[in-house]
């Protein structure tokens, strides 16, 4: 099975279930989406979009919210956690449009300056290109390297690919409703709970243990590197 695989290279400070407080400003257009994947620290993720904190009590890791309505135009985002450098990026939002951010946690080695830290750093995705039929996203933020996915069919045949960290890979979702089993380095995960046409996001992310985790969200559209 042909596997697409993209590397994400907003790296740098930006490499970036709904609970979500909405927004509510007068004609929202654009939306951005959080999805937890912060391991490292105690308690909840804090996002404070232009200087407002839009869920005081926070996300915990595995929280993916809602689509939160903003106007169009440029955005900053701030992702914070008790015991983390805070990380950061600026989102610029076009109407109906829809940017998945998706924050982690990494070490930064220590250095003369500075013992071993751990910072934040956000994976960007955006929309393009409508989606008619059904698609699988894998994207892993996991410090694995490389995680082996395995995605079965309504016929019980399975399919194979291999998401690198920071990347995505799309496969073919043959399923038209119910729920497409799944596994990753094949142990099994929740299956994929199927509906109609989009694009069925599983987000593979860390638990403080070092236990790959997954998580889903249904999108419309493709969502590519930002």
């Amino acid at each position: 099975m042909k596997t697409i695989f993209k590397t994400l290279l907003a790296i740098g400070g930006t490499i970036s279930v709904s609970l979500a407080q909405q927004d509510k400003p007068a004609n929202p257009t654009g939306f951005i989406r959080v999805v937890n994947g912060v391991a490292q620290g105690p308690g909840n993720i804090n996002v404070m979009i232009d200087g407002d904190d839009m869920r005081p009590q926070g996300y915990k890791l595995g929280d993916a919210t809602g689509g939160m309505g903003l106007r169009a135009g440029t955005h900053k985002v701030v992702i914070k956690k008790e015991g983390l450098e805070d990380g950061s990026t600026s989102v610029v939002l076009e109407k109906d449009q829809t940017v998945t951010l998706i924050p982690f946690s990494e070490k930064v080695p220590a250095s003369d300056k500075r013992p071993a830290y751990f910072r934040i750093q956000i994976l960007r995705l955006r929309q393009h290109d409508v989606e008619s039929g059904r698609l699988a996203t894998f994207v892993s933020v996991s410090a694995n390297p490389e995680i082996k996915v395995d995605l079965q069919d309504e016929g019980g045949k399975s399919a194979s690919a291999y998401v690198k960290r920071l990347a995505i890979a799309e496969m073919p979702l043959n399923y038209t409703q119910g729920y497409a089993p799944a596994k990753v380095n094949g142990v099994s995960i929740s299956p994929i709970p199927i509906g109609g046409a989009g694009n069925y996001v599983v987000v593979l992310y860390d638990t403080p243990e070092g236990k790959v985790e997954s998580l889903y969200f249904r999108d419309f559209k493709f969502l590519s590197p930002d």
